[in-house]
């Protein structure tokens, strides 16, 4: 599980615009370069590559060296980890209170139907 300091790191590198449209790129298209992926972008290649470092601090994104070249992966586990977090200890409260909501909701529709003129109950 992810500690809050390394949470912390995965909100601030979603926190900006460009960073976010980096990952969607790296996820639509596994192993693109930092050169082809800098090329998206109308700032210096140097403004880029501090916001891959960013991506790679929070364990956002996998780098790997191919030649002069270096690919990029992106990693969805700190997300999901974050993800699971919240989901699985809040799903299981509201999936009662939504069960309970449901069960509230058809008695008083059966009670109301029974109360109505003409039907025997």
């Amino acid at each position: 599980m992810l500690c809050d300091i390394d949470m912390d790191a995965v909100f601030q590198a979603l926190a900006h615009d460009a960073r976010r449209f980096m990952l969607d790129l790296i996820k639509d298209e596994p192993g693109i370069s930092v050169g082809i992926l800098a090329a998206e972008f109308d700032v210096s290649r140097i403004a880029v590559m501090k916001h891959l470092a960013v991506l790679e601090e929070a364990n956002l994104i996998i780098s790997q060296k191919d030649g002069r070249t270096r690919k990029l992966y992106f990693n969805a586990a700190p997300i999901r980890m974050i993800y699971d977090r919240w989901t699985t200890e809040y799903s299981a409260y509201w999936a009662g209170k939504m069960t309970r909501i449901k069960y509230l909701s058809e008695a008083k529709e059966a009670e109301e139907q029974g109360k109505q003129p003409g039907k025997r109950g």
